[in-house]
């Protein structure tokens, strides 16, 4: 028995059991860092009045409303107040093709609860933002019906981050570059703590910020640019590498691309060539050989890989892969596609330095699903590409991204060794380059959140194909190493085994971690496990589970292991053990 079977089939000892058990009042450890005082409740004053009596510098509202309590997006929400708005209008650099100049504006909505509890939350939005999404304050692509920020009283802020849509063309702005990397953040927060002043007669008692994906990488670039403005951050599949994860992706492209003929595809079905290179099926042997090397891993054959770091030692691609022996048939995969798969997997890499471009990727088992493919195929072809040409790149490269056969083309010419090197660049027009307006400042130095009593929880899920768990791992250990092995005081980090890009995948995807954040910064009650169950519906959970299955996630490094007895679908029958 390999080392790592052992070690996680062993029962926990009590000591460690206290520290990461499953969450509850016994369990939680009181912090020895600042704790913000409480949050206090208050009711809204003013609603339709708003236009008329809120001012703030190049701010303009547009519309008042009072909503009834009901059901939006899914989730239980209370009566409350909407306001939309714009500020900081003005005219900038359009795409030449089109207009010579754009309108740009940082668009706004926020809703503000009847019953207000006090805090107030940042809602980022992810892809390359461009629109006002309904300000409810949830985060990832399913959650509870009382998960969202608004269901529980939070006042809660929207943006497009400062452009229209269509959202690539924006990068040719430079000043859309920065507001959407960082200062739409900026401009807006200090704008809604006056406006909730307005309304309920003081500003937000305690302030959260959280999203995934690129909201993800904005809710990480605010606890190190904005630190004094927010106390809590909820993080989730952050893409904090962003440039560096969309030229990834388009590797992938030119990976996938070397296995099918492309020569004479068209542009309506160069995305469906490039889909046969590795189907749905043979992404799903993979993860089908995942889960028979790794799944025991933890104690419980589940279907579920909770060891998810022991299994990259356990599990070997060349050995565990079947290889084809004659014409693919969805239960192998041939030479050419191994090689291939492998090559995506390790992530680009200079050809003649072998550096890194972006981090590596984990073999997982939630590789097999739609979710998955969707992200290797359909948006590294259609979104990559013109993010990269016109917001990535100094000097921006625009072609004709309406094109899929021009999206094709760009990313199939990229070259990792000369045009990867743009992300980083910088001219005249453009002062800031990708990779300095995008990712956090000092990205693993969280004193200044550290010392005024600010908390973060990241989640990550370990099937994500867009932004690879291992970034956000190797990013943890580096807060880790800055803080002497005592992060997990302020910041801490839970995987969600299977699960895809903020959702989807053969997982426990389904959980709330807004209140264990709010106890942890006003209460300083250190969060543990956190009990999350699967997506009612979900065509990737398996026959074989239950439709009610339940999980703990536990802080990393801690692994879900099964106690040995009782049903695998019950999280009671689970603990978080450490991976010594």
């Amino acid at each position: 028995m390999k080392k790592q079977n052992l070690l996680l089939s062993f029962l926990i000892s009590p000591l460690f059991l206290a520290m990461y058990g499953c969450n509850s009042s016994d369990d939680a450890k009181q912090t020895t860092l600042p704790v913000l005082e409480a949050a206090t409740p208050a009711t809204l004053s003013v609603c339709e009045g708003i236009k008329e009596t809120f001012s703030y510098s190049d701010t303009t509202i547009t519309s008042v409303e009072r909503v009834e309590a009901g059901i939006i997006k899914d989730y239980n929400t209370p009566a409350h107040c909407i306001v939309t708005g714009y500020m900081n209008e003005r005219t900038g650099k359009g795409y030449a093709a089109e207009a010579e100049e754009t309108e740009f504006a940082i668009g706004f909505e926020m809703r503000l609860p009847i019953d207000w509890n006090g805090r107030f939350y940042y809602q980022a939005n992810g892809g390359l933002d461009g629109s006002v999404k309904t300000a409810v304050g949830d985060i990832l692509y399913s959650g509870t019906e009382d998960s969202a920020a608004l269901s529980k009283g939070f006042a809660v802020i929207s943006s497009d981050a400062g452009h229209p849509s269509p959202t690539p063309t924006f990068g040719l702005d430079p000043q859309a570059r920065k507001d959407y990397g960082y200062n739409a953040v900026a401009e807006l927060t200090p704008m809604a703590k006056d406006l909730i002043k307005t309304a309920y007669g003081k500003q937000p008692d305690r302030s959260y910020f959280g999203g995934c994906s690129n909201g993800g990488r904005h809710t990480m670039v605010a606890s190190t640019r904005f630190s004094e403005m927010y106390d809590g951050f909820l993080v989730a599949n952050p893409g904090f590498h962003l440039p560096q994860a969309a030229v990834s992706q388009m590797y992938g492209v030119q990976q996938y691309a070397s296995l099918v003929d492309t020569s004479t595809a068209t542009d309506a079905d160069i995305l469906s060539v490039l889909e046969s290179a590795i189907t749905v099926p043979e992404f799903a042997v993979v993860a089908a050989a995942v889960v028979a090397q790794c799944d025991a891993l933890d104690g419980a054959a589940d279907g579920m890989v909770n060891a998810i770091m022991a299994c990259q030692e356990a599990f070997d691609f060349d050995r565990d892969v079947k290889t084809c022996d004659g014409e693919r048939d969805g239960t192998c995969l041939t030479a050419e596609q191994k090689t291939v798969f492998a090559n995506v997997m390790k992530g680009p890499r200079h050809s003649e330095t072998d550096a890194e471009v972006y981090t590596k990727f984990l073999y997982d088992a939630g590789m097999g699903g739609t979710g998955y493919t969707s992200w290797e195929y359909e948006m590294a072809m259609t979104r990559d590409p013109s993010a990269v040409a016109f917001i990535f790149t100094t000097t921006p490269t625009p072609f004709n991204y309406r094109s899929n056969l021009a999206n094709f083309e760009f990313a199939n010419g990229f070259s990792m060794d000369t045009d990867a090197e743009k992300i980083f660049a910088i001219d005249d027009e453009y002062t800031e380059a990708a990779m300095t307006f995008m990712p956090p400042v000092d990205e693993t130095d969280l004193s200044a959140m550290r010392a005024r009593g600010a908390k973060m929880m990241v989640i990550h899920g370990t099937s994500d194909p867009v932004f690879s768990v291992n970034d956000t791992i190797n990013w943890f250990e580096g807060v880790q190493d800055e803080n002497q092995g005592n992060a997990d005081e302020f910041a801490r980090l839970y995987l969600v085994p299977g699960m895809n890009h903020c959702g989807s995948g053969p997982s426990t995807e389904v959980f709330d971690m807004l209140d264990d954040l709010v106890e942890w910064v006003e209460e300083g009650m250190q969060p543990q496990s956190v009990i999350a169950t699967v997506k009612a519906g979900s065509t990737d959970i398996p026959a074989d589970w239950s439709a009610t299955r339940t999980r703990p996630l536990c802080p990393y490094p801690a692994v879900v292991t099964y106690s040995g007895t009782g049903s695998i679908e019950d999280a009671a029958n689970f603990s978080c053990v450490s991976p010594e």
